[in-house]
């Protein structure tokens, strides 16, 4: 009997694309032979974008780079400018950031799972986990002034203070969170449903992951420990005590044990945030205005663990009030591409969101 392969666009408006992304499949039956990536459907320029703007102007743009999680992109274009000129932040300023940090990889990790859940149609988890990421949104609205992006961490350090009992109300946030991993644990990780559908799907393998330079649960669900907040510590990381999860799979299953392990790291991290921030402290750095603010001729590379992992930026300044070039190493162009491309072939269709959810794509870092 003669078969017959045919052709699918998968997306854009996929709700189970993390954001506007298209992946071309070729088909026989149920079965996908190839796979291509498309992207440019969001945002996207943000290089060219802030190379036109004054360096402190430039600043409000680089949060849209990925919108599930901005807070990363504000902390590499901070540290990258504040390592250019020489800038050195209070040990306050130090211990906000990675309370920003990791709320903001909580934040992902909760979006993450909504998506991963809808995408084999476990509805209910979707609703729990954007209903528990909502409250640290609140959170963040309290001490920014915004819920999605903030523009809070800004070159200096940060651009408040703590408004008053926010610690005591991050913990409890951080109780009420602890209580429901494991009603998640239930619901979702130990369901016989996502369990069927997630292990031995989407495998990648320890030695292709090192060699390709995948990153974060890519990697650490390979079994390999990577992690920049020990490995090449910034800010306070250096002095919190937290473990790197790995789980030796290299599946779906195992990714996404590696996020659930990461939350509670998170909140780990959190609690001792809470405990050795200083209460006194300058949050910011007396700085020029945007038009005398120059970047010398010289230039840096600096990247955080992201709630999808490594996460870097370069810059070069020229001695101008502009940044000469910016180049953003996102984990989303690898995983994107060179990783999901292959991934997929061979796989049914019926799993190609579930596998795209646990990689952690943005697509406007494809389309920088």
């Amino acid at each position: 009997m003669e078969t017959k392969q045919i052709k699918i666009f998968h997306g854009p408006q996929h709700p189970g694309i993390t954001g506007n992304m298209s992946v071309e499949l070729d088909l026989i039956g149920e079965t996908i032979q190839r796979a291509r990536t498309h992207v440019g459907y969001l945002h996207r320029g943000f290089e060219k974008l802030v190379e036109r703007r004054t360096v402190l102007q430039a600043f409000t743009i680089v949060c849209r780079i990925c919108v599930p999680e901005p807070d990363p992109n504000e902390e590499n274009f901070a540290r990258a400018v504040e390592g250019l000129v020489g800038i050195e932040i209070s040990e306050r300023a130090q211990y906000i950031r990675v309370m920003v940090q990791e709320m903001s990889r909580l934040s992902a990790q909760f979006l993450w799972m909504g998506g991963q859940s809808g995408s084999i149609g476990l509805g209910t988890v979707g609703q729990w986990s954007l209903y528990d990421r909502d409250m640290i949104l609140d959170l963040f609205e309290q001490l920014t002034g915004g819920r999605v992006y903030h523009m809070y961490t800004y070159p200096g350090g940060v651009r408040r203070d703590l408004p008053e009992g926010f610690l005591l109300r991050l913990s409890e946030l951080l109780d009420y969170l602890e209580k429901q991993l494991p009603r998640y644990d239930k619901i979702f990780f130990d369901n016989a449903t996502f369990r069927t559908r997630a292990i031995g799907t989407g495998v990648i393998d320890a030695d292709t992951a090192l060699e390709r330079g995948y990153v974060g649960q890519a990697l650490r669900g390979c079994g390999i420990e990577r992690d920049l907040r020990r490995d090449n510590p910034y800010l306070v990381y250096d002095r919190l005590e937290f473990d790197i999860p790995t789980f030796e799979g290299g599946d779906v299953y195992s990714r996404a044990l590696v996020r659930r392990e990461e939350m509670r790291q998170s909140i780990r991290i959190l609690r001792q945030v809470i405990i050795q921030m200083p209460q006194e402290g300058l949050v910011m750095q007396k700085l020029p205005k945007h038009r005398k603010f120059t970047l010398p001729k010289d230039d840096i590379y600096v990247a955080t663990e992201s709630a999808r992992g490594e996460f870097g930026y370069y810059m070069a300044g020229d001695g101008s009030a502009h940044i000469r070039r910016m180049q953003v190493k996102g984990p989303s162009l690898i995983h994107g591409f060179t990783l999901l491309e292959p991934l997929l072939e061979g796989e049914e269709l019926s799993n190609v969101t579930l596998i795209m959810n646990s990689l952690g794509i943005c697509p406007p870092e494809i389309e920088r």
